[in-house]
């Protein structure tokens, strides 16, 4: 089968070739690429490890009631299981995992109808973008695939909205555990 060459991931200061066959791509063999690129099974020298053999800062209870937010939104928005309007939506790690299977499948042309909401030249990686975070989610940060998880686009604060990513969630988790 031949693949054609999509474009690149870059993570963790290596590239990535991001390719698929013309008629989709294979959930199960873009997942192992995702564990490799994650380097899951990197030794760690700490109790618990994330993933790269990076200490995962112990787990715990804040682990119970995850906010996650940003990109993962958007891609769920687009992936069509949360509603694009909610501030907030509930959703499972599976869920990321049964929408990249649904997506893998498709060429790009069919993906391009599956998925109006996703710009053109993010279309090719609508399969990859849903495995990457079921995979970072899972693997990555050892969430169980079936817990429940709060996914946040926008916080209120004072009178306004403010956009949620990743700094904002972590200075909530230090104030909140102090």
């Amino acid at each position: 089968m031949a693949f054609m060459i999509l474009g690149q991931y870059k993570y963790g200061g290596n590239t990535f070739e991001a390719s698929a066959a013309p008629s989709g791509s294979s959930f199960s063999e873009c997942r192992a690429d995702v564990v490799k690129a994650l380097k899951v099974d990197e030794a760690c020298t700490h109790m618990k490890c994330s993933f790269g053999g990076i200490w995962n800062g112990g787990g715990g209870a804040g682990q119970k009631n995850l906010f996650v937010a940003s990109f993962f939104f958007d891609r769920a928005a687009e992936a069509g299981f949360i509603n694009s309007n909610a501030a907030v939506a509930k959703v499972k790690p599976s869920d990321f995992e049964e929408a990249a299977k649904r997506a893998c499948k498709l060429n790009v042309n069919d993906a391009q109808s599956s998925y109006p909401g996703v710009q053109k030249d993010n279309v090719p990686y609508i399969c990859m973008d849903l495995v990457y975070q079921y995979t970072l989610l899972v693997d990555g940060f050892g969430v169980d695939p079936q817990q429940e998880m709060t996914l946040v686009k926008k916080v209120p604060y004072s009178d306004a909205f403010v956009e949620a990513a990743w700094p904002l969630g972590s200075a909530i988790e230090v104030a909140s555990s102090s």
